[in-house]
């Protein structure tokens, strides 16, 4: 679960650092929901810019991953537990292969077949092949509902009149890749459920 939360808390972070995704977002979860009822689980599939924008907040801010048995790999003797770290984050900001590495654009994800489930070597949140993330599907599902509900269903401001663009965005490291400073943020109600 600290993998989700975790992955949960960078998206936001990055939501609120641009409203103009967050508004698009919105505007997204308003077609295909309506302001009537709370997003659903069968919703998902036809939530096109919430992908893109979850496809972006796991380039920026890519999961750690850790070895679930003893193995060798190129003759080196990985231990179990052992944090395996592949560095997707310096893949996620390749200029070779990302324009404006450092900036987020969901829209990059436009018409993009680039897949987050370990087929395509440029976005690897959950592994690939034999050491897929055995949770891929389940952390993924959770992720993208609780974004969307929490986008749908909510207006979002920083506490103190904080300026969104000058949040710390400082990482920890640690089991997973946090925030050095939790994001904190105050709600109000959006949507006309009875």
């Amino acid at each position: 679960m600290d993998t989700s939360s975790t992955a949960i808390e960078w998206i936001l972070s990055e939501l609120f650092r641009h409203a103009d995704v967050m508004k698009k977002l919105q505007k997204e979860l308003e077609h295909v929901v309506g302001q009537t009822r709370m997003v659903e689980e069968t919703d998902l599939e036809s939530l096109e810019y919430l992908d893109m924008v979850i496809k972006e907040g796991f380039r920026l801010h890519p999961l750690p991953h850790e070895s679930v048995e003893n193995c060798i790999v190129d003759g080196f003797h990985i231990p179990k537990g052992s944090r395996v770290l592949v560095n997707v984050w310096a893949i996620g900001r390749d200029p070779d292969v990302w324009h404006e590495p450092e900036k987020f654009i969901p829209e990059r994800f436009i018409e993009s077949t680039i897949d987050l489930r370990g087929r395509d070597f440029q976005l690897l949140p959950f592994g690939s092949g034999r050491r897929t993330c055995p949770g891929l599907l389940l952390g993924l599902t959770i992720v993208r509902l609780v974004i969307a509900q929490l986008v749908h269903c909510f207006n979002w401001e920083l506490p103190n009149g904080m300026i969104p663009k000058n949040s710390n965005m400082t990482e920890k490291l640690g089991l997973v890749t946090a925030r050095a400073i939790p994001l904190m943020a105050i709600p109000s109600y959006r949507l006309h459920i009875n």
